[in-house]
Parts: structure tokens; sequence; C-alpha cells
């Protein structure tokens, strides 16, 4: 049988690509046509996007598709929370502002006497994040008065791709369940959070469900990047909802991590899980596919590890990540442990001295080596997933007995590892592609060339092996221990 292709647009923090899936029936094959780097930009105070770059490389990877035998579909997939506006003449009114920047620092307080932040957690079910999109529409409204009067639109990230592409305009599910502003239970946006955050309701584009038909290219847009008459879809765009389609398990009863930049670790439900735990947990509730919720916990990820390496950089020492988790490896277990999610170290910038400041504040000396670095945040985010699967068990009321690992993180085979023996069960780790492999997913199922995502799950189990890593028992009690001390540092809300 032949081929069926389509594009993924796989937009990271730091780096995207354009990847071509192939499916023959059975099997999903991937071939990377082209990567590009991410690189937000300071400008006038404002930590912001580059979005004018980002959608030359969505031409660029059309024109290299066209090149190779073309695609049949094209669905983009970005990171949560972040959107652009433009105006009444389908302008882009700035670069949309990054969800590291420093405006809503000091606007949840003020949100708060006008939306109580339990009332916001019983509409929306999102975890109270500084930079969630409500935070951000509110510091706009507050501080940018006349960016937000002269917007006609709010697009999220993907979907303001997908309309400089298309001219169509929409709000896909699982990207806007992320930034505290949709109904959690309703599935549109709250007109009660918009009236409060003085935000008017036509603002926003209708809500469609991942799976569906968007529209075509604009005819300028094939005229630039050589692209043939293919369909736009909207896919499952929120990344993680895209890995999550992605995780290679059988039935419904499981539990995730979406490894990267991020740790998302979560389960999937057919409605939200909104109680007083779940907001004392600080556990989110976003859109998933086929109609389904997913019920996680944002973590840090390997954010603390990117972030100590760019440091080390700019100190003029460049090491490999291979590097860094052998020295991780030589360094004393569990001697020193942070809250990897303390608001501490969610800024750009040193650190390496804000987790040794860390450590040496709350009493446990100083790491001073890299390798104490990196396995102190190794250790702490496996104490994290422990953490987080003990309260999804208490959630859910059914105990976890296996963890599925997916992502780019699936590379950092130590943290793995870690994870497997500091959460006592066995961890799956693959596939790394687990989002571009969700955002093809979609848009073969949109096509009908797959079923639905019980069809996909079964057609990247046989397409990608797994990599099993089982818990040393030996090391349980040196865990236990470890634990213990990582309650102490741990702040749930």
């Amino acid at each position: 049988m032949k081929n069926y292709n389509v594009l993924a647009m796989d937009f990271g923090a730091s780096s995207g690509r354009g990847i071509v899936g192939g499916f023959d029936g059975e099997k999903i094959s991937l071939t990377e046509l082209h990567r590009f780097e991410n690189r937000p930009a300071m400008l006038a105070g404002r930590y912001t996007w580059d979005f004018p770059s980002l959608y030359s490389e969505i031409l660029a990877s059309l024109g290299k598709a066209s090149q190779n035998g073309g695609v049949s579909s094209l669905g983009i997939d970005t990171w949560g929370v972040d959107y652009g506006y433009i105006d009444k003449n389908g302008h882009l009114l700035a670069n949309p502002a990054h969800y590291r920047d420093l405006r809503t620092q000091d606007v949840r307080e003020k949100l708060f006497s006008r939306l109580p932040w339990e009332e916001l957690y019983g509409i929306t079910g999102i975890q109270d994040l500084s930079f969630n999109t409500v935070y951000q529409l509110y510091a706009d409204v507050t501080k940018d008065p006349h960016i937000v009067a002269s917007a006609d639109k709010m697009l999220f990230m993907p979907d303001l791709f997908n309309y400089f592409l298309t001219g169509e305009l929409a709000t896909e599910y699982t990207i806007a369940s992320t930034g505290a502003i949709l109904d959690a239970e309703k599935r549109e946006i709250s007109r009660t959070i918009l009236e409060r955050i003085g935000i008017p309701e036509s603002m926003f584009a209708p809500v469609k469900q991942p799976s569906t038909y968007l529209g075509k290219l604009l005819p300028e847009v094939k005229d630039a990047s050589g692209s043939t008459d293919l369909d736009v879809i909207n896919v499952a765009s929120h990344d993680t909802a895209s890995a999550v389609i992605a995780v290679p398990a059988e039935g419904d009863d499981f539990v995730y991590i979406s490894s990267g930049t991020w740790s998302l670790l979560g389960t999937e439900m057919r409605s939200p899980v909104i109680t007083s735990e779940s907001r004392k947990y600080g556990f989110t509730n976003e859109g998933g596919a086929d109609g389904t919720v997913r019920v996680l916990k944002n973590i840090a990820g390997l954010w603390l590890s990117q972030e100590s390496r760019r440091q080390w950089m700019r100190e003029g020492v460049k090491y490999s990540f291979d590097e860094l988790a052998s020295m991780a490896n030589s360094a004393e277990p569990r001697k020193f442990l942070i809250n990897p999610d303390d608001e501490l170290f969610t800024p750009a910038g040193n650190m390496p001295r804000r987790i040794a400041d860390y450590c040496e504040k709350t009493g446990q000396g100083r790491p001073e080596t890299p390798g104490q670095i990196i396995r102190c945040i190794f250790d702490s985010l496996a104490l994290r997933y422990r953490w987080g699967i003990l309260k999804i068990n208490e959630i859910r009321g059914t105990k976890a007995g296996s963890i599925n690992i997916v992502g780019g993180g699936t590379k950092e085979k130590d943290l793995c590892r870690l994870a497997a023996d500091a959460c006592g069960i066995p961890v799956y780790a693959g596939p790394t592609e687990a989002t571009a492999l969700g955002n093809i997913s979609s848009q073969l199922i949109a096509s009908g060339q797959l079923a639905g995502v019980s069809e996909a799950r079964a057609a990247i189990r046989a397409s990608f092996p797994l990599t099993e890593y089982l818990p040393d028992t030996s090391e349980r009690d040196a865990w236990d221990e470890a634990y213990g001390r990582f309650l102490s540092l741990v702040e749930t809300k």
C-alpha cells in the first residue's frame, strides 16, 4: 500500500521541527524534513516570541514537503497558554509575549479580588501557575490596554499560525483548555471569566475539537511555499495533548509523563476532576482528544537542566547532556533536593546559583559542581513524579502499576531509571517523538485513515519499540528516606 503522508509542525519552547508522517495502513513512519531554533527575544523589556520567524519556518517546511513528493494535510502543535492579537484588518498587533515574561508577577492578587481563586479553579480546573493565560490577559488589560482596545481577535499560538495559513478563525479545544479561561464542564470559553477580567466575548473564535478539518492554504501561502491544495487540520494542538495520543498504553487506566522542557504527569479521564483535593494538590484539567480530559500536574521538567547548561555555556564551558548525565551519575545520590516547582526556578537566568542558594537556605549545604547540580535536579524530579503518582492514585481511587514516559525526555536514560527507582514501579519509555506522532495521528483520524485514538495507539505500538526500566529494590529504603525529606520542601496548594 502506498503511504498516506501528512506534515506535522511541532513547535517547542526552544526548537521546532517539520516532520512527515507516513502511514501504510499498519505502521507509522517519521521523516524529519526541517529543524530550526526557536529564539525568543527581549524587546523593550518584554520577553516575546519571534512570530514572523517561526511562521517562515512553516513555509520552509511546506516547501521541503512539496519538493519531496507532497503531503495530503498539515497540522500544527505548540506549547500552551500563549497567544497573539490580530486587528480588524487581520494584522498581527505585536509579537506574542513569552509565558516566562515577568509582566504577570503582580497581577494574580489583583485578579483574585475580582475573581477569587477558588471560583476560578471551580470553573476551569486549572492549577495556579503565574503564566496562565488568564493572568496574561489581565496583565494586558491593566498594563497594555491600548493593545487590547485595538484587537479584534485573540488567538492561541497554533490558532494564530493556522489563521495566517488559511484565513480561518478557530479556537482549538485542547490549546484553549491550558490557560484557565475555558469552562472545563461546558468546554467553552467562560463568559464569567471574560467579564471579570474585562475581555469581550467577541474576542474569541468558536471552539473546535481536534481531528477536524479547518481549511485550505491561502493562495499567497501556496505561492510562497510551492505547496499544493493540501488540507489544514485542527489537530490536538497543545503539544501535550498530542503527546498523550501517542502514549502506547492499552486500555484507559494508565499514568503518563510527557517529558521534555516540562514534565506533564497525569492520567486520561472522561470528565474533569475538580475537587478540594485536586485544587489543594495543584492538579489541572486540560482537554484531550476524543472527548477526554487530561488530569495532570505540570512539573518543571528538563527546563532545570537545560537552563543550567545554558548558564555554564554563558560562563564559557560547554557540556553535552551526556557529559552532564555522566557527572551526575558520579555524584552522591539524593544528597541535595529541591522542590522543582518552586517559582524561584521559573524565570530564565542563573539556574545553578538559584539551586545552590535554595539547598543552602533549606539546610542541606551547597551543591558546587555541575554533577551535583544535575544529580539534584534528577533526584528531585524523580521524587516529584512519585509525589504526583501517589496523588493521582488518591484522586482516581486506583493504584498505578507502571508509568509510560514519552517525549524527548526519554533520551535522559538516567532520569527514566531514577523515576522507576523512586516510584517503585516499572517505567516504559517511548516513543521519543510522541508529540509529532500525536499530531500525525490527529490528521490520520481526520482523514479517515485511522478510526480513532485506540487504533492510533495500536499503530504506534506496532511501529516504535519501548525501553523498560525496572525499579532497583535494593534502593527502596534510601528512596523512602529521601522522599520524607522531599515532602518537607513541597508546598501543596
